[in-house]
């Protein structure tokens, strides 16, 4: 077996531990970076007003659906473009490909009319404080229009991950995000000559970063993917291909939206109490995407591993993914707790918090970080459910924590006029999502994954068949 043949097939052949880390390092690296942005992009806006602040906080919502539509559109050609890999079938990978390209073309056009119609009155529908409504629309409206550079950086990189090539997707995302923190402080506070943009600023920064990324991630694809070819003339969109990729991408994608929804709600409860409750639900999120980041990277390293196995039918190794996975998710989210437990006022402060958004800040991060001690596993198998394609079961899971049991309760809660109780409503609901996540888990086994073993056995057994009636027939 030659080097390229090894390299070609590494996601069946390479010993889990170290491929696992060696799918999944690069991303953890890049997504720390792009963490480490978020926090700093949130940073420096804080440095505007507070005002500035809750604005990107209700901004959220929006850019985590564009996110979960870029994300899960992926996640589904990751998925086929990794099981078509396993099953020697090349014409079906490139097929997810080009028809992945399309697709996000089609999502930036979706966001551009949305950005259009829809952000003024998105954020006139949360607050009538001037100042964050008109501060919200302007970072909102740039961020939209310019959003191709975000969905085209998703579907590239995945075709990299897709195919085992992370190291290049850890340049792509770094650079972004890098040219992301360097270029805030410029043109917010207008350095080096520069006009002072303010929050306008912060969403040129942002994607400039992504339109950045999107082009390096073009070129390494081009250059250095050659497992897959990428070809766009004369390109015609493949339904039954686009209908596989969204078999897994739309629960993937309901699953992100149900975030968004679940945050617009949030936001709407916090209100009642103060804008500085929705300025410190913003801040948690900058906050935990630096925890949450890496497990999202040691997730992206996982799923081709475990589709591709899945389409060469070797349960051992997906087995082994799954539970290496689940261990070393569960360590990164027991050192976020410790972080938030032992500094959550130090955390704040970076934020040039207040008195008021310290006071509400360090009971919201000591009880919400508590839900860490069971979301590390949830995510794992959420995820291993979406690379067999079952994105029904994910969806589920997602709906339920967040729908069923965390909004409800947090409106409940936030009745009794106390807001430090609204914030127990993130660890009552991710302990409901750990006891569907270990049903489901039983479930996809047994339909799955335990059949598989079952096939493995049969076919030795007809191998062993065969080779002893060749013997005796030699004999």
């Amino acid at each position: 077996m030659d080097n390229s043949t090894l390299q070609e097939n590494k996601m069946g052949v390479m010993p889990i531990n170290k491929l696992l880390i060696s799918m999944s390092l690069p991303m953890m690296i890049s997504m720390l970076v792009q963490a480490l942005y978020n926090i700093v992009d949130s940073i420096y806006v804080s440095q505007i007003s507070e005002n500035a602040l809750t604005a990107v906080s209700l901004a959220f919502p929006i850019q985590n659906f564009m996110i979960a539509v870029g994300s899960g559109t992926s996640v589904g050609i990751n998925a086929l473009l990794s099981k078509s890999l396993g099953e020697k079938n090349y014409e079906e990978a490139n097929n997810a490909a080009n028809n992945g390209i399309f697709l996000s073309l089609l999502n930036y056009v979706l966001f551009l009319l949305i950005g259009i119609f829809g952000t003024k009155y998105f954020f006139e529908s949360q607050t009538n404080v001037k100042e964050i409504v008109e501060g919200g629309y302007t970072y909102l409206i740039i961020c939209t229009t310019f959003s191709f550079g975000l969905f085209g950086q998703f579907v590239f990189e995945r075709l990299m991950q897709s195919t085992g090539k992370t190291f290049y997707t850890m340049i792509t995302q770094g650079l972004g995000a890098i040219i992301n923190i360097i270029l805030d402080p410029i043109l917010i506070f207008g350095l080096f000559g520069l006009p002072k943009m303010g929050i306008a600023g912060a969403a040129i920064a942002t994607v400039i970063g992504q339109i950045t990324a999107m082009i390096l991630a073009i070129y390494f694809n081009i250059t250095k993917n050659h497992e897959i070819t990428i070809k766009m003339r004369g390109f015609k969109p493949n339904l039954n291909t686009i209908k596989k990729i969204y078999s897994v991408g739309i629960p993937s994608i309901i699953m992100g939206s149900i975030g968004s929804i679940m945050t617009f709600g949030m936001n709407k409860i916090l209100l009642v109490f103060t804008s500085t409750a929705t300025a410190v639900f913003g801040v948690y999120f900058k906050l935990q995407s630096f925890i949450f980041m890496p497990v999202f990277g040691l997730n992206n390293g996982m799923v081709p591993i475990v589709s591709y196995n899945y389409g060469a039918k070797n349960k051992d190794r997906m087995m082994k993914t799954v539970k290496i996975s689940i261990i070393y998710a569960m360590g990164m989210m027991f050192i976020g707790l410790a972080i938030l437990q032992l500094f959550p006022k130090q955390l704040l402060n970076m934020f040039n918090a207040s008195e008021s958004l310290i006071s509400i800040g360090v009971v919201a991060l000591k009880t919400i970080s508590l839900s860490f001690l069971f979301a590390g596993f949830c995510i794992i198998v959420s995820s291993m459910f979406q690379s067999l394609g079952k994105g029904l079961l994910s969806l589920m899971v997602s709906a339920v924590r967040q729908l069923v049991v965390l909004l409800p309760v947090a409106y409940l809660l936030s009745k009794t006029g106390n807001l430090n109780l609204v914030w127990l409503s993130f660890p009552i609901a991710e302990i409901a999502s750990v006891i569907l996540c270990y049903f489901g888990f039983k479930y996809v086994y047994n339909k799955e994954i335990k059949p598989l073993e079952e096939n493995s056995k049969e076919n030795n057994y007809l191998n062993n068949k065969k080779q002893l009636v060749k013997f005796s027939t030699r004999n």
